[in-house]
Protein backbone atom coordinates (compact mmCIF):
# COMPACT_ATOMS: atom_id res chain seq x y z
CA UNK A 1 0.00 0.00 0.00
CA UNK A 2 1.27 3.47 -0.87
CA UNK A 3 2.23 5.84 1.91
CA UNK A 4 1.37 9.56 1.90
CA UNK A 5 4.66 10.62 0.34
CA UNK A 6 4.29 8.20 -2.57
CA UNK A 7 0.63 9.02 -3.13
CA UNK A 8 1.30 12.76 -3.26
CA UNK A 9 4.30 12.19 -5.54
CA UNK A 10 2.21 10.17 -7.98
CA UNK A 11 -0.48 12.87 -8.03
CA UNK A 12 2.14 15.58 -8.68
CA UNK A 13 3.93 13.74 -11.48
CA UNK A 14 0.59 12.83 -13.08
CA UNK A 15 -0.37 16.50 -13.06
CA UNK A 16 3.03 17.42 -14.52
CA UNK A 17 2.60 14.82 -17.28
CA UNK A 18 -0.88 16.07 -18.19
CA UNK A 19 0.29 19.68 -18.21
CA UNK A 20 3.35 18.82 -20.27
CA UNK A 21 1.22 16.96 -22.81
CA UNK A 22 -1.35 19.76 -23.04
CA UNK A 23 0.81 22.88 -22.82
CA UNK A 24 4.35 21.54 -23.38
CA UNK A 25 5.30 23.22 -20.12
CA UNK A 26 5.63 22.16 -16.48
CA UNK A 27 4.57 24.98 -14.14
CA UNK A 28 7.07 26.22 -11.58
CA UNK A 29 4.31 26.42 -8.96
CA UNK A 30 3.81 22.66 -9.28
CA UNK A 31 7.53 22.03 -8.82
CA UNK A 32 7.91 24.42 -5.89
CA UNK A 33 4.83 23.10 -4.09
CA UNK A 34 6.10 19.56 -4.62
CA UNK A 35 9.50 20.42 -3.18
CA UNK A 36 7.91 22.03 -0.13
CA UNK A 37 5.47 19.15 0.36
CA UNK A 38 8.31 16.65 0.18
CA UNK A 39 10.28 18.59 2.76
CA UNK A 40 7.32 18.86 5.13
CA UNK A 41 6.41 15.19 4.79
CA UNK A 42 10.00 14.09 5.35
CA UNK A 43 10.28 16.34 8.41
CA UNK A 44 7.06 14.92 9.86
CA UNK A 45 8.14 11.34 9.35
CA UNK A 46 11.79 11.36 10.31
CA UNK A 47 14.26 11.97 13.08
CA UNK A 48 16.00 15.31 13.43
CA UNK A 49 18.15 16.19 10.38
CA UNK A 50 18.00 12.86 8.57
CA UNK A 51 14.91 13.80 6.49
CA UNK A 52 16.41 17.14 5.52
CA UNK A 53 19.59 15.54 4.21
CA UNK A 54 17.57 12.82 2.42
CA UNK A 55 15.38 15.52 0.81
CA UNK A 56 18.38 17.66 -0.16
CA UNK A 57 20.46 14.76 -1.50
CA UNK A 58 17.51 13.48 -3.52
CA UNK A 59 16.65 16.84 -5.04
CA UNK A 60 20.28 17.57 -5.91
CA UNK A 61 20.72 14.12 -7.43
CA UNK A 62 17.58 14.53 -9.52
CA UNK A 63 18.62 18.01 -10.62
CA UNK A 64 22.18 17.14 -11.58
CA UNK A 65 21.24 13.91 -13.36
CA UNK A 66 19.34 15.83 -16.05
CA UNK A 67 21.23 19.15 -15.96
CA UNK A 68 23.72 18.06 -18.68
CA UNK A 69 20.84 17.31 -21.04
CA UNK A 70 19.45 20.78 -20.42
CA UNK A 71 22.85 22.39 -21.01
CA UNK A 72 23.13 20.50 -24.32
CA UNK A 73 19.66 21.80 -25.25
CA UNK A 74 18.26 18.28 -25.30
CA UNK A 75 15.75 18.88 -22.53
CA UNK A 76 13.69 21.75 -21.16
CA UNK A 77 14.31 23.32 -17.76
CA UNK A 78 10.93 22.19 -16.45
CA UNK A 79 11.92 18.56 -16.96
CA UNK A 80 15.12 19.07 -14.97
CA UNK A 81 13.20 20.76 -12.15
CA UNK A 82 10.58 18.00 -12.19
CA UNK A 83 13.31 15.41 -11.77
CA UNK A 84 14.68 17.42 -8.82
CA UNK A 85 11.21 17.36 -7.25
CA UNK A 86 10.93 13.60 -7.77
CA UNK A 87 14.35 13.17 -6.16
CA UNK A 88 13.22 15.22 -3.17
CA UNK A 89 10.44 12.70 -2.58
CA UNK A 90 12.25 9.43 -3.28
CA UNK A 91 15.86 10.13 -2.31
CA UNK A 92 19.10 9.96 -4.30
CA UNK A 93 19.24 6.24 -5.12
CA UNK A 94 15.65 6.02 -6.31
CA UNK A 95 16.17 9.29 -8.23
CA UNK A 96 18.93 7.53 -10.13
CA UNK A 97 16.57 4.66 -10.93
CA UNK A 98 13.82 7.05 -12.04
CA UNK A 99 16.24 9.00 -14.24
CA UNK A 100 17.59 5.85 -15.89
CA UNK A 101 14.10 4.51 -16.57
CA UNK A 102 12.86 7.93 -17.74
CA UNK A 103 15.76 8.05 -20.20
CA UNK A 104 14.75 4.68 -21.64
CA UNK A 105 11.07 5.65 -21.81
CA UNK A 106 11.92 9.05 -23.32
CA UNK A 107 14.11 7.42 -25.96
CA UNK A 108 11.32 5.03 -26.91
CA UNK A 109 8.86 7.95 -27.05
CA UNK A 110 11.25 9.87 -29.30
CA UNK A 111 11.61 6.96 -31.70
CA UNK A 112 7.85 6.44 -31.87
CA UNK A 113 7.28 10.16 -32.45
CA UNK A 114 9.91 10.21 -35.21
CA UNK A 115 8.36 7.24 -36.94
CA UNK A 116 4.80 8.55 -36.75
CA UNK A 117 5.70 12.08 -37.80
CA UNK A 118 7.63 10.81 -40.82
CA UNK A 119 10.69 12.87 -39.88
CA UNK A 120 13.00 9.97 -39.09
CA UNK A 121 15.28 10.89 -42.02
CA UNK A 122 15.66 14.41 -40.66
CA UNK A 123 16.41 12.97 -37.23
CA UNK A 124 19.05 10.63 -38.68
CA UNK A 125 20.61 13.54 -40.61
CA UNK A 126 20.74 15.65 -37.43
CA UNK A 127 22.30 12.80 -35.48
CA UNK A 128 24.96 12.24 -38.11
CA UNK A 129 25.66 15.99 -38.28
CA UNK A 130 26.21 16.09 -34.53
CA UNK A 131 28.21 12.84 -34.28
CA UNK A 132 30.43 13.16 -37.35
CA UNK A 133 32.87 15.64 -35.74
CA UNK A 134 33.04 13.45 -32.63
CA UNK A 135 33.90 10.43 -34.73
CA UNK A 136 36.61 12.29 -36.66
CA UNK A 137 37.98 13.64 -33.38
CA UNK A 138 38.17 10.09 -31.96
CA UNK A 139 40.21 9.13 -35.03
CA UNK A 140 42.66 11.92 -34.20
CA UNK A 141 41.53 14.52 -36.73
CA UNK A 142 41.09 17.89 -35.01
CA UNK A 143 37.78 19.38 -36.16
CA UNK A 144 35.34 21.91 -34.83
CA UNK A 145 31.84 20.82 -33.84
CA UNK A 146 29.21 21.65 -36.44
CA UNK A 147 26.12 23.19 -34.87
CA UNK A 148 22.69 22.44 -36.28
CA UNK A 149 20.97 25.21 -38.15
CA UNK A 150 18.16 26.98 -36.28
CA UNK A 151 14.91 25.14 -36.87
CA UNK A 152 16.66 21.84 -37.69
CA UNK A 153 15.08 20.11 -34.71
CA UNK A 154 12.66 17.36 -35.58
CA UNK A 155 10.52 18.21 -32.56
CA UNK A 156 10.54 17.93 -28.83
CA UNK A 157 9.00 15.27 -26.67
CA UNK A 158 6.92 15.80 -23.54
CA UNK A 159 9.57 14.42 -21.21
CA UNK A 160 7.37 15.09 -18.19
CA UNK A 161 5.35 12.05 -19.28
CA UNK A 162 8.47 9.87 -19.34
CA UNK A 163 9.49 11.07 -15.87
CA UNK A 164 5.97 10.46 -14.55
CA UNK A 165 5.81 6.94 -15.96
CA UNK A 166 9.27 6.11 -14.65
CA UNK A 167 8.37 7.46 -11.20
CA UNK A 168 5.22 5.36 -11.07
CA UNK A 169 7.10 2.22 -12.09
CA UNK A 170 9.89 2.76 -9.51
CA UNK A 171 7.35 3.44 -6.74
CA UNK A 172 5.33 0.36 -7.73
CA UNK A 173 8.42 -1.84 -7.84
CA UNK A 174 9.41 -0.67 -4.35
CA UNK A 175 6.24 -2.36 -3.04
CA UNK A 176 6.79 -5.61 -4.85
Amino acid sequence: MLNAIELILICLVAQAAVTDLALRKIPNVLILSGLLLALMLHMLGGQHWAPLTYWLAGSLAGFFLFLPLYLLRGMAAGDVKLMAMVGAFVGPLAALHVAALATLIGGAMALVMLLFSGRWRDGWRNLSTICRPLLWRCLGIPLQAVPLEPGASVGGIPYGLAIALATMVVVALAHR
